[in-house]
């Protein structure tokens, strides 16, 4: 896949005008003619590597800024923000989105931080976990030098091969003089893990699986080995208060974690080798559903690109937990909860089973997109009390012909299981699963036929 061109216009006009300097002026500093500098800064040619290295030696800035959309989450950060049904009446589309991302960067900017610190009330509410969130979007869940770090430990620890957890277990007996015992669950029945320095020990609760267990004794190497570069990673980031940052480290030091047992170009080597095949992959790198649905968000590596997944977890009540949308375009998990028609909800009642399907978000009769989704059960760490939950993972059906859980699946479009973004935002008419009204619309009453469903409303 091929990287996406930099259209940095406005950007490049800002720092102009800061400055005080023609486009005559800034061209010469630039090495680029004026005229050619005028397309740049109109969006009508895209910043080459060359030019921003010019900027690098020539302008004090921060070359992030570039990339302006990046903090509000691109194109399909937008488009989540004015899929609102307070919006639905207005027929925006993702080309005048595309545009006013394109012209005016900082006013989607300034659109999006009045939108996410809005409550309901008219309020400023401000979320961490929102906030955390976004920063991950920004970063479309990869974090190249994070990645880098891990996979060069990984090679040093020789982890392709034999036990992974003997060699973590060896690793901080050798470098930190620590060793690994497993504890009853009435001696932690609260952690999964503890690191007592006194008796120089990583503990760990017996409820663990043995994936769970590999993957925290990962986190406690992260922790101790990598913090000041995780930290680094959250410094850079611009939150309001110390709870977005504290959340944002702890999903940095899991990625940590997650990347050294599946070192990037090993793990990606075996993804396309073997069609993606989520149960062969997990049994190949020792790690369990979920951490596995985590790797494949983040395959994003300059050069080295796999393909672009989108990973949520859901609870019975159709919840989202967890959303890590990645490069991913499935705008369907960007609400917070989710189709009862989707097959996710389905494996509740199939444990342990994958459920494949193939689906189009529908917006008010017109099919958006299609993804062939793939979701299981997974269980809490540390008790059996714990709540279930079912792990999805998801491609564009464009993408996903060749992968293993594909074979035998039809993604011609007229195939795919039309799907909305929850009840309360779904307009599609006639839906028998509908259980909540939706939102912006004026329900019609008839006296003399009753319809498929309590809540009917007229159409567009």
């Amino acid at each position: 896949m091929a990287d996406e061109a930099l259209f940095a216009g406005p950007a490049i006009r800002r720092l102009r005008k800061r400055e005080g300097l023609t486009q005559a002026a800034t061209a010469a500093r630039l090495d680029i003619s004026p005229s050619y500098l005028n397309l740049i800064e109109r969006n009508q040619r895209p910043v080459s590597a060359r030019v921003v290295m010019q900027l690098l030696e020539q302008f004090d800035f921060d070359p992030r800024n570039l990339r302006e959309d990046e903090s509000i989450g691109g194109l399909d950060g937008l488009a989540r923000r004015f899929a609102d049904e307070r919006f639905s009446d207005l027929g925006i589309d993702r080309d005048e989105l595309q545009e006013f991302l394109a012209n005016a960067p900082q006013a989607a900017a300034a659109f999006a931080r009045l939108y996410d610190n809005a409550a309901p009330g008219g309020e400023q509410a401000y979320d961490p976990l929102e906030a955390s969130s976004r920063e991950i979007e920004r970063w479309r869940n990869h974090f190249p030098d994070l990645d880098v770090a891990a996979e060069e430990l990984a090679d040093e620890m020789r982890l392709s091969r034999g036990d992974i957890g003997l060699a973590l277990t060896e690793r901080l007996r050798e470098r930190h003089q620590l060793s690994v015992r497993i504890l009853p669950q009435d001696v932690i029945p609260d952690s999964l893990r503890r690191l007592d320095l006194h008796a120089r020990q990583v503990q760990l609760s017996e409820m663990l699986s043995p994936a769970s267990r590999n993957f925290q004794l990962a986190l406690q190497i992260a922790q101790l080995e990598y913090r000041e570069a995780i930290e680094n990673v959250a410094r850079g980031a611009r939150f309001e208060d110390e709870a977005a940052r504290g959340l944002f480290q702890r999903h940095l030091t899991g990625y940590f974690a997650a990347a050294l047992i599946m070192p990037y170009s090993r793990f990606l080597r075996a993804c396309e080798a073997t069609g993606y095949d989520l149960p062969v992959l997990e049994r190949r790198f020792g790690v369990s559903f979920e951490q596995l649905a985590h790797r494949l968000t983040t395959l994003q590596r300059v050069g080295q690109r796999g393909l672009p997944f989108f990973m949520v977890r859901l609870d019975r009540a159709g919840q989202f937990s967890k959303t890590f949308i990645g490069a991913s375009t499935a705008r369907f998990v960007s609400s917070d909860t989710s189709c009862p028609l989707w097959h996710a909800h389905r494996a509740f009642e199939r444990a342990g089973e994958l459920q494949v399907q193939f689906v189009a978000l529908d917006i008010a009769g017109e099919r958006e997109g299609g993804w062939l989704t793939m979701a299981r059960t997974v269980e809490g760490s540390g008790s059996p009390r714990d709540a279930q939950f079912v792990v999805a993972v998801g491609l564009e059906a464009v993408l996903a012909g060749d992968l293993a859980q594909a074979r035998g699946i039809s993604l011609r479009s007229q195939d795919a299981q039309p799907i909305g973004p929850g009840c309360a935002l779904c307009h599609r008419l006639g839906c028998s699963q509908r259980s909540l009204p939706p939102r912006g619309r004026r329900l019609s009453f008839d006296t003399v036929r009753r319809g498929v469903t309590p809540f009917e409303f007229a159409g567009d």
